[in-house]
């Protein structure tokens, strides 16, 4: 039959009568053939594909393989061996070359053939081999296309372990070689697509295995930074781009700025190539790296590479505008040179030849594209020539040409010179290079990250910006004494007083770290926050305990508070006496919160006054089950009696079994809406609840979606009204009646029955997902109001019963007789709760949507409680006297009134964004419009001031001396502390301000600095800027 097929093929026959008998062939491959037979077919047939004169006679060969090795499977088997495939790949075949796509091709189809075979193992090992050794003999794109076309088809071959390391840096420096020489569009389009296939197979085995990509972008930093004149890397290294997770960027731009063995030189050419790489038709995110590096250079103050590769390659640039497909990237970049350039029209200078030419031919052309592009290029233009007026030869002609487009305002302008200036980026790509100046225009102290420590950082400035408790705690006579509350004073004062324009905390962060948080990681700030509280109040606490046994010691060593602090069960388990002063915490941030229970079958009641520093106020179901099925692990809320501070619940983000037993004691009261049970299924949102509204009580089922306020965004107050609703207490969630001796259905509700004087709420954003047992965050963004109205009923009926649960009564009458069998003789019922009122303080804001990850920063302006105090405590009486339903719900709230009078009086310029290291001034309406412009940050954690309260908190003014700007004097021994750090940080500016004025003398230019601002996403979290840590080790968990 091969001697039929040989001779068929080679004859003069019409084309027509050959296809017949070729089909005869195919047909004839069913019937049974012997060993040599087959061989011949297969040898035959491997002949006319590899050797074939024509198409005709290679598809031949292709269609009779096929046949003979489906139905002689093992002959092939036989045939198609090792020994047979590494002859091809290392000697070719007859007069074909080993690297002939040809012979690729055929090993790929003779793969699929005898896939199912178990020879076919043995060909994976010996092509893993010899597919290193193709690659590294630099193939040339089309073979090196239809390799990866065949590893694509067959991982298998792809070389394992450390040899796939050093596959893909081979693969690399391959596509580093790659030319195209022709200009033709058909060449050029088959060219892209043969880099494509090969870009692709290094991004599939990236995600396969991702130890071989950071190798990889290492070996393309040593092509592209190659200073030898002998080799130019191919401009293709930019189809790896858009393969590369554009998460890397800021672990990859510090690491490559900050890396002492690359060279000025190095670094120059590397960045020049990335330029030329925007001529690369189809790559993505080529201008998004440029820029970061870029900006990264700057960051580490490498001006001259910066202005090398500026003049070098801003023509260039602006070339490639000329090219819609990569136009949007060349005027990023184009953009983001000229703006940073401020130093000199020079680099300015170079393009204005060619802009004319270039607005002209783009309006002519009429395309709605074209138009959108000039009007972005015309603005760019516009500012450069503002920035370097006195040239009106050279711009006349310009301005003339796009007369016709919009020109920005000057405002608009100066604003983005100062955002692109290189002397304005951010410097946590460097913090150890960061800029000594002084304190920014707000005058606030910045506080330095450690290391993921912007949990606390924005916790501190939260507290040291509620004004009355900066001024108690600085008041403080604490000389002598080491406790948290004295390194608490040492760094307000810091913070008051410094010179420095941001302070590292130091001390107090491990001071004040909870045991269990591991160092340098993200942790909740309302978990530090409640124990922050906690350990400063327990402390105050055994501080007196320790002073009224031991009167005659005045001074307090944090050995002592230890030894008494080992004591603190016992002292917790202590009722607490009606004698007792409150501690600081309690005066600033202790309420008291009344739970009413009652049975629903025997109609007994019982109830319990507990102590609270904070609510955590949970999403109503209808704003969370939009965005997030969750269910919140709280725990119950179990108080010792007349202490402040409740055992403490599961946090937010903190994991169940976190909590360090050892400093249970010292758990911060936290009021959380939820069961009475301790159960990861107690706070989901399946009970019925009882939710008042204008016409009395409705049940509601919490799994029915609803939104508390119509279908407008909810607001703080929609989250405490939901905290306070009446709750139906069912299934898995049921009362213990001690009267019914049995589990019961059961009613409960919450009043406040004290209000503190800063009100402290936490949004649970951060939920359990019990299907995935992940926690997850909710991202619904909530209104803030300024004005917030407490609900709160004082009242004296109950008095007896104060902070311990009732005996339980009977009650057969309907709930209308129940009022009036509880109310005591001669004592009037409360119509409603009194309305206080409350100014928002601060904001500490979460970015990020992880609970393991992520940034804090806050915002917080000065409150103290002599602002516009008639009007408000006017206002507020009024508001006391409305309908409780109407305020209860939240609708139709006077306080608007309130709220407008004070953002159009305050807000444009008491409010400030603290952001680690950085303060920046910042309004109201930035507050409020965070999570809508960044839906990844938002509120966690907000401080309310109860409006005009004094509460004597002043009244020692006189006897503690001049209080400067409302604020205590310090003690001398603070005040020594501040005075000889503020003289080393002038020396320090003196020193750096030399070694500046050496390095000015031998730099080609100068560069003036800019301000900074607070436009830009505050999300960041760096060493300098926000949570520290750094290099390619931290890859797998990017904090932003």
């Amino acid at each position: 039959m091969d001697k039929i097929l040989e001779g068929l093929v080679s004859s003069s026959h019409p084309l027509p009568l050959k296809r017949v008998i070729v089909r005869k062939v195919v047909e004839s491959a069913e019937h049974w053939l012997d060993q040599t037979q087959c061989e011949a077919m297969f040898d035959l047939t491997t002949r006319l594909i590899l050797e074939g004169q024509d198409p005709f006679q290679r598809q031949v060969g292709h269609q009779v393989l096929e046949a003979y090795a489906r139905y002689h499977r093992p002959e092939f088997e036989s045939f198609f061996n090792k020994t047979f495939v590494l002859g091809l790949l290392q000697q070719g075949y007859h007069s074909l070359d080993r690297q002939d796509v040809a012979i690729l091709d055929y090993i790929h189809n003779g793969l699929k053939l005898i896939i199912s075979c178990p020879s076919v193992l043995d060909l994976f090992s010996l092509l893993q081999v010899e597919v290193l050794r193709m690659v590294c003999e630099r193939p040339e794109p089309q073979l090196c296309a239809r390799l990866s076309d065949l590893l694509t088809d067959f991982v298998q071959c792809i070389p394992k372990g450390k040899l796939s390391i050093t596959f893909c840096q081979q693969l690399v420096r391959t596509i580093g070689h790659f030319q195209c020489l022709s200009t033709q569009e058909k060449e050029l389009r088959e060219y892209v697509s043969q880099v494509t296939k090969v870009s692709n197979l290094l991004q599939n085995i990236w995600k396969a295995e991702p130890s071989t990509l950071l190798p990889s972008l290492q070996e393309v930093f040593a092509s592209i930074s190659s200073t030898g004149a002998s080799f130019e890397p191919s401009v293709a290294l930019a189809s790896l781009v858009q393969h590369i997770p554009l998460q890397m960027i800021t672990v990859l731009i510090r690491s490559l700025t900050m890396d002492p063995n690359v060279k000025d030189a190095s670094m120059t050419q590397a960045l020049c190539r990335m330029i030329d790489w925007l001529s690369w038709p189809l790559a993505q995110h080529v201008d998004t790296w440029v820029i970061a590096l870029l900006k990264g250079l700057a960051a580490v103050q490498k001006f001259t590479i910066l202005i090398d590769a500026t003049l070098l390659k801003i023509e260039l640039v602006f070339n490639r505008l000329w090219f819609p497909l990569v136009r949007p990237g060349a005027l990023a970049v184009l953009s983001h040179m000229l703006l940073s350039f401020q130093h000199s029209p020079e680099a300015f200078h170079l393009i204005v030849p060619h802009v004319v030419n270039l607005v002209h031919s783009f309006k002519s052309d009429g395309l709605r594209s074209s138009t959108a592009f000039l009007v972005q290029l015309t603005e760019l233009v516009h500012c450069m020539i503002y920035h370097y007026s006195g040239f009106p030869d050279l711009y006349e002609p310009i301005l003339e040409a796009i007369k016709d487009f919009p020109k920005p305002s000057e405002e608009k302008i100066k604003f983005i010179f100062s955002q692109s200036a290189w002397t304005s980026q951010s410097n946590s790509l460097a913090s150890c290079l960061s800029r000594l100046s002084g304190k920014s225009e707000t005058g606030k102290t910045g506080l330095i990250n450690l290391g993921n420590t912007c949990y606390m950082n924005s916790v501190i400035q939260a507290l040291f910006m509620a004004t009355d408790f900066r001024r108690q705690v600085l008041s403080l006579n604490l000389n002598g004494c080491n406790s948290l509350m004295k390194k608490l004073q040492h760094l307000f004062a810091f913070l008051a007083h410094t010179q420095r324009e941001a302070y590292a905390p130091r001390i107090f962060f491990e001071a004040s770290r909870p045991p269990w948080f591991t160092p340098r990681s993200q942790q909740d700030c309302s978990e530090y926050l409640r124990f922050l509280l906690d350990r400063l109040h327990e402390e105050e606490k055994i501080f007196n305990v320790h002073s009224s046994h031991k009167s005659e010691s005045l001074g307090c060593s944090e050995t002592s508070l230890q030894k008494v602090a080992s004591k603190a069960p016992v002292l917790a388990e202590t009722p607490c006496t009606s004698g007792r002063e409150k501690t600081l915490i309690e005066k600033m941030f202790g309420g008291k919160l009344r739970t009413h229970i009652c049975c629903l079958n025997c109609r007994s009641t019982s109830q319990k006054v507990e102590a609270f520093t904070d609510l955590s106020l949970a999403f109503c179901p209808s704003s969370s089950l939009e965005n997030l099925s969750f269910q919140d692990p709280a725990s119950s809320v179990n108080t010792q009696d007349g202490n402040l501070m409740c055992t403490s619940l599961v946090g937010p983000l903190e994991e169940p079994g976190v909590h360090d037993p050892a400093a249970a004691t010292f758990s911060c009261g936290s009021a959380v809406r939820g069961s009475m049970v301790s159960s990861p299924d107690a706070f989901c949102c399946a009970e019925d609840t009882l939710v008042p509204n204008e016409s009395g009580k409705i049940l509601v089922n919490k799994n029915v979606p609803q939104k508390p306020g119509g279908e407008t965004t909810p607001s703080v107050m929609d989250l405490l009204n939901y905290f306070l609703a009446p709750e139906i207490l069912t299934d898995d969630n049921q009362y213990y009646c001690e009267n019914c001796a049995s589990l019961q259905n059961a009613e409960k509700t919450m009043q406040i029955t004290e209000e503190p004087e800063y009100l402290i709420l936490t949004l649970l954003r951060f939920s359990y997902d019990q299907k995935y047992h992940v926690r997850r965050k909710i991202l619904d963004n909530v209104s803030l109001p300024l004005v917030l109205e407490l609900p709160v009923k004082r009242t004296t009926s109950f008095s007896s019963l104060s902070e311990s649960w009732s005996i339980n009564v009977d009650f057969t009458d309907t709930s209308e007789n129940l009022a009036k069998k509880l109310k005591p003789s001669g004592t009037e019922e409360a119509c409603c709760p009194k309305l206080v009122p409350y100014l928002l303080s601060s904001v500490v804001v979460h970015s990020g949507i992880s609970s393991e990850s992520g940034h804090y920063y806050s915002y917080a302006r000065n409150i103290t409680g002599t602002e516009s105090s008639c009007q408000i405590c006017h206002q507020s009486e009024t508001l006391a006297l409305a309908s409780s339903q109407s305020h209860l719900l939240g609708r139709n709230s006077p306080s608007a009134v309130i709220e407008q009078n004070l953002e159009n009086k305050e807000m444009s310029k008491e409010w400030f964004l603290f952001n680690d290291s950085r303060v920046t001034f910042t309004s109201f309406q930035s507050v409020q419009k965070i999570t809508s412009r960044f839906p990844k940050d938002t509120a966690y954690v907000l401080l309310y001031k109860k409006h005009n309260s004094t509460n004597g908190f002043n009244g020692n003014n006189s006897t503690s001396g001049l209080w400067v700007n409302g604020d205590p004097p310090l003690q001398k021994e603070l005040m020594d502390a501040i005075t000889k750090d503020n003289k080393l940080y002038l020396q320090e500016q003196e020193l750096n301000a030399r070694t500046r004025a050496l390095q000015a003398a031998s730099a080609s230019c100068s560069f003036r600095p800019h301000g900074s601002d607070d436009s830009d996403p505050p999300g960041s979290c760096g060493p300098a800027g926000g949570g520290g840590g750094g290099g390619f080790n931290t890859v797998g968990r990017l904090v932003f």
